[in-house]
């Protein structure tokens, strides 16, 4: 059994391939939603050894994404919430001393840092990797990270990597857009996910695919905190992950906010999504860290990006007719 003391090989970073672990264990730490999706399609690119545990908090994703793999689920620990950070710290370092790992890997948010906290008194290194949705530079969690020196730093964006952050391939780049086969359908089955961030609503997104006129009787929407009654079809707060992503396959047209869990998930099931960034100054979000995800995506040409009053029944066409596929095994 290992002691606190233990003092695990440090991983070499490598700033040209991104993390490797050739088959080590790891401990992967992450929140629910969009970190913990983002940790996973990058850690298939990692070789982490199938035996590595995974820590986050209990939700329908995580049951879903992570059946099979070992998996250890703390009391959630919101932003800026210093007694829930000490909270996990202490747990998690129960934890290390038991696990033979050779390394922590966090995409944040808040738990990140109880993960690197508990790796710092463990013996044990770590690597923070900052969301892809940062194309400016590190969210509040990499700032603190960075300040405390808990971990090696890597980013997505080779913009501003540099210094004490390495340059890590993005999530992004696994992706790929080709024609798809067959006519598109002259009027498409929607499907329309704003999202489940309490409590912020997307009013502007769901008004919007309204007045395009596509919406009927077949479309499905999430809506989460986004309460209506006004709307055709079938409408639910939220969805299982299985039964999401079906609705993503059986769609015609996906229309989906920016977050970088959503936006991936809709890209990993081949299907090129309308993202419509959440905005700040409707209190839609926190801030407007959406708007760099749905850049990127547009960048990358692999999404339809639209502000809520730029969307249309053309932007909602315009994803029809193409198909995403992997470029990374």
């Amino acid at each position: 059994m290992a002691a606190s003391t233990h003092s695990a090989p440090r991983v070499p970073p490598r700033p040209a391939g991104g993390l490797h672990f050739d088959g080590r264990r790891v401990v992967m730490v992450a929140s629910s939603g969009g970190h913990l999706f983002e940790l996973d399609v990058l850690s298939r690119a990692m070789d982490v050894h199938p035996d590595s545990l995974w820590v986050t908090f209990d939700s329908p994703q995580t049951r879903s994404l992570l059946a099979g793999r070992r998996v250890l689920t703390l009391p959630y620990v919101a932003p800026r919430d210093h007694v829930g950070v000490l909270r996990a710290t202490r747990a998690l370092t129960r934890v290390l001393r038991e696990e033979r790992a050779e390394a922590v890997v966090s995409t944040g948010a808040a738990v990140a840092v109880s993960g690197f906290l508990a790796a710092r008194r463990s013996g044990i290194p770590a690597h923070y990797v900052e969301s892809v949705s940062r194309t400016h530079g590190p969210s509040l969690t990499g700032r603190i990270v960075s300040g405390l020196h808990l971990a090696t730093l890597w980013s997505q964006h080779p913009g501003w990597a540099g210094g004490r952050w390495h340059e890590h391939p993005s999530v992004m780049a696994e992706y790929a857009v080709v024609p798809a086969e067959g006519v598109p359908p002259a009027r498409p089955r929607l499907f329309v996910t704003v999202g489940t961030i309490r409590p912020y609503r997307f009013d502007a997104l769901v008004d919007a695919v309204l007045a395009t006129g596509l919406a009927d009787e077949h479309t499905v929407w999430q809506l989460g905190s986004t309460t209506r009654d006004d709307l055709p079809g079938r409408v639910v707060p939220l969805l299982d992950p299985a039964e999401l992503e079906d609705c993503v396959r059986a769609a015609d047209v996906v229309v989906t906010h920016a977050g970088v869990g959503s936006v991936l998930g809709v890209l990993e099931q081949g299907v090129v999504p309308v993202v419509v960034p959440r905005r700040a100054a409707r209190d839609e979000h926190v801030d407007d860290h959406q708007r760099e995800i749905a850049a990127l995506v547009a960048d990358l040409g692999v999404a339809v990006v639209r502000e809520a009053g730029e969307l249309d029944a053309v932007a909602l066409r315009a994803s029809l007719g193409r198909r995403v596929r992997r470029t990374a095994p």
